[in-house]
């Protein structure tokens, strides 16, 4: 069954009889195509005119529904000849963030993503797409493999942030997010990040910092989450839709703002409405971004990552 939000409502009305008008034509073979055709036009127009107005708060929701395509189905329907790579060589393998070479469109990769789970048992499995130190440190592993090796790196980033138990920060968890962060931005191999849900504090930054950041169009993108924001700035977590709008943390805002670099256009009504359409798209925005990197040597690459990321936030606080 569609998982529908709590804005979705009439969407939700809609179509459950539209879908019982279909089930019951099927037995007494009574014509009522006229009737499912009305009410489908109707329910496209009232997901059309919802989806045109969403709020910061509402893009949130979207962000996290449990049936947007997940880095694992980015890696599915993107990569061939997926060989994962495990273990930061020196504590575990974290589960929250994936990793390994494969090809997109015969191309060689390496791959990174958080991982949140589909369900509950895979969920408590990827902690939620909260990774611990470990996580960030294999991270660092691979993407200084692949400069080793010449491969550009696709991240695929949906994560509320890093996890932020005391077992973490006992192992290092702000220093091992910092490593993570420098190993891209000193990689001399072009770093394609994906923001696919939600982007979380510096849990995101890790696997984001690239020499091109594309967004989902309902994706979100912040230094913390809205109900964190609101418990801090107001002690009062229900605040966090004023918050979302305070966070500018909507793609289109990123975008004005020159914090990512492109939006990638979702199905009418979101991801999780064609999730196999918002794979290929994604797949096609990552290749013409690859494509327009090719060429650049290392020295460059670094050059220009480093000025991009220096560069953020001025033209806004001019």
């Amino acid at each position: 069954m569609r998982h529908f939000l709590d804005f979705e409502k009439p969407i939700a009305e809609l179509e459950g009889k539209i879908e019982e008008l279909r089930r019951m034509s099927e037995p007494d073979g009574i014509n009522i195509a006229d009737e499912v055709s009305r009410l489908t036009s109707v329910a496209d127009k009232q997901l059309r005119t919802t989806y045109s107005r969403l709020t910061p708060w509402q893009k949130t929701q979207v962000a996290r529904h449990p049936d947007r395509p997940k880095a694992q189905d980015y890696i599915d329907g993107l990569i061939t000849e997926f060989t994962p790579l495990a273990g930061d060589r020196a504590f575990a393998d974290d589960a929250a963030v994936l990793g390994g070479m494969g090809r997109l469109h015969g191309r060689p990769v390496m791959v990174l993503g958080t991982e949140k789970g589909t369900d509950t048992e895979s969920r408590v499995k990827h902690n939620f797409g909260m990774a611990r130190p470990e996580g960030y440190r294999k991270a660092r592993r691979l993407v200084e493999l692949a400069g080793r090796f010449g491969l550009p790196v696709l991240s695929f980033v949906d994560t509320s942030g890093a996890f932020p138990g005391i077992e973490a920060e006992a192992r290092g968890q702000a220093e091992a997010i910092a490593r993570s962060i420098e190993a891209c931005l000193e990689a001399p191999v072009p770093i394609i990040a994906t923001i696919i849900g939600e982007g979380g504090s510096g849990g995101a930054i890790a696997l984001a910092s690239g020499d091109r950041i594309l967004m989902l169009e309902h994706a979100v993108y912040s230094v913390i989450s809205p109900e964190g924001c609101a418990s801090i700035l107001w002690r009062d977590a229900a605040q966090a839709a004023q918050a979302a709008e305070a966070l500018r943390l909507t793609a289109e805002d990123l975008l004005r703002l020159k914090l990512i670099d492109q939006i990638v256009a979702e199905p009418l009504g979101g991801a999780q409405r064609d999730r196999a359409g918002t794979v290929q798209s994604v797949g096609m925005a990552i290749e013409d971004a690859l494509s327009s990197l090719n060429g650049v040597d290392a020295s460059s690459l670094r050059s220009r990552r480093r000025e991009k990321f220096l560069g953020m936030g001025r033209e806004a606080i001019s």
